[in-house]
């Protein structure tokens, strides 16, 4: 599954007008309308090129009263080019031992001070670097290939913190899990959002 997962990427950019659209999006935001008259295209074409470049995550939407606004996810764009270098390449990261070493401390020190005895959240941590810590410890714990309900994820988080829709939220927000018609799969690890880049 982590090869498809890969490919939907590719696919998804393997359209001329879904490059150009990006290309656009690249330098703000912009609602369906202004970007079918950028294109020359009709809103419904836009409206089914969208939705394809939001299934592989690489824009946002947003909702305005009757007006759908895109903006672009450069994260993800950037992860899922990596992505498909890491399972070619099976680039283990620039990082040194030493490195590897100071991230696994760094690591276990958050997972010590956020969880409890029993294994349950105390609360979500509002640094980002720890907080993706966190994600990536309750991620671990699911099944690869694996494809789970929405009430199965829900009643996975609930075991460790109650606010299981803001956990389940930056699952899919952070690229952990993929959603397609209310069900959920681990995405591949290359695609996670990974905190040791961060500063």
């Amino acid at each position: 599954m982590q090869l498809d997962k890969i490919v939907q990427y590719h696919k998804a950019l393997s359209d001329a007008t879904r490059i150009r659209m990006l290309a656009l999006l690249a330098e703000g935001e912009l609602n369906g309308q202004v970007l079918a008259e950028k294109l020359a295209l009709t809103p419904a074409t836009i409206t089914f090129h969208a939705a394809k470049l939001r299934e592989a995550a690489l824009i946002y939407e947003r909702r305005e009263k009757n007006t759908i606004y895109f903006s672009l996810n450069p994260y993800f764009l950037k992860r899922g080019a990596e992505g498909v270098l890491g399972l070619v390449f099976h680039k283990r990261g620039d990082a040194d031992m030493m490195e590897q070493d100071e991230y696994t401390r760094l690591r276990d020190s958050v997972i010590r001070n956020f969880f409890d005895a029993e294994g349950r959240l105390k609360s979500i941590p509002s640094q980002m670097k720890k907080k993706l810590i966190v994600l990536e410890h309750l991620v671990s714990r699911l099944e690869n290939g694996r494809k789970y309900g929405e009430s199965e994820i829900n009643a996975f988080i609930k075991l460790v913190h109650d606010d299981f829709a803001t956990i389940r939220r930056e699952f899919i927000m952070h690229q952990f899990m993929f959603r397609e018609n209310e069900t959920y799969e681990l995405n591949p690890r290359e695609l996670w959002t990974k905190w040791e880049e961060l500063k």
